[in-house]
């Protein structure tokens, strides 16, 4: 099933389970139905489905205003780029409400799609996603499997707090990778999916499957991998990772983000901080025409990769 099909499958099996919602978001139950992914959303009781305005401030104080009174509410965005027009909310709002948060039995989430293919043009293609939640240190998830489709929809749409969960447009026509896991933390924010012995493979933002075919690789080379994906960095414990590290001796690190506030960034000064272990970091290389329109693909030289592992 493609990435789209599925998400929108999980979205409204979610939301037919549960009452007292508010869904709101332009264009959600009209016209293109953001490209489909609100597609034949139903809801039942006293609940509400409304295509709203572009006034992303408004919008955000509106979800969660909402919250503060008990009503659950998602603001689906076509667009991840405009949400910093909700700044003050983000921050401001957010961390009033957080001083209260126990007494909190509602829920807003955002769920934006993340247009990063480059071909609309430089402010339709930042891919900010994780600089977004590390202003306020939101919780923000990424989904790339049909293991955190399900899992993160279903116990994190609609759990008390806030949260933003985003969907890449890049994986929108692309099947959707079906991978069991081996381990999940309790919070879904770090997924792991193979364990080896020779290199931990681990993967942010939307680049499992960048990793993914790096260990498919290692496997033609007799090389064994740990496969990790971090789908949301606030919080995180980076412990699980490290010690897999040690074990390997071999770390490489994948974050396709268009950011110079890089997540990997921080695991890998983690890292280096706890341990000497053979470290690659691939990331994307940001120059004087990265405000241009772009494929926006990332290449990896998986024989250059291979081999550093190899030596080590």
């Amino acid at each position: 099933m493609k990435y789209l099909n599925f998400i929108n499958e999980q979205i409204r099996s979610t939301i037919e389970k549960n009452d007292n919602l508010v869904l709101f978001g332009q264009n959600i139950s009209a016209g293109s139905c953001l490209g489909g992914l609100t597609k034949n959303l139903k809801v039942n009781g006293n609940s509400k489905i409304i295509n709203s305005t572009n006034s992303e401030n408004s919008l955000c104080g509106f979800g969660f205003g909402m919250m503060m009174n008990n009503v659950s509410s998602v603001f689906f965005m076509k667009q991840l780029d405009f949400l910093l027009l909700g700044i003050d909310h983000l921050v401001n709002t957010y961390n009033i409400i957080r001083s209260v948060k126990k007494y909190l039995k509602s829920s807003f989430t955002i769920m934006p799609i993340i247009v990063d293919n480059g071909f609309q043009g430089p402010q339709s293609s930042f891919n900010n996603f994780g600089d977004i939640c590390s202003i306020a240190r939101i919780q923000g998830y990424a989904i790339s499997t049909k293991f955190e489709a399900k899992e993160i929809i279903s116990k994190k749409l609609f759990s008390p707090g806030f949260r933003i969960i985003g969907l890449s447009q890049r994986l929108f026509k692309e099947e959707i990778m079906d991978l069991e896991p081996v381990y999940s933390n309790d919070n879904l924010s770090l997924i792991q999916y193979k364990q080896g012995k020779d290199v931990t493979i681990v993967c942010f933002n939307f680049s499992l499957k960048h990793g993914l075919e790096l260990s498919e690789e290692c496997e033609k080379e007799e090389i064994s991998s740990s496969l990790f994906n971090v789908t949301s960095v606030t919080p995180i414990n980076w412990d699980k990772i490290l010690l897999d590290a040690k074990k390997t001796n071999n770390l490489v690190i994948i974050d396709d983000s268009k950011s110079e506030n890089l997540s990997c960034d921080n695991l890998a000064s983690y890292i280096a901080q706890n341990d000497v272990i053979n470290t690659t970091i691939v990331k994307k290389v940001i120059d004087e025409n990265w405000l241009g329109a772009n494929s926006d693909q990332m290449e990896i030289d998986m024989a250059n990769i291979i081999k550093k592992i190899r030596k080590k």
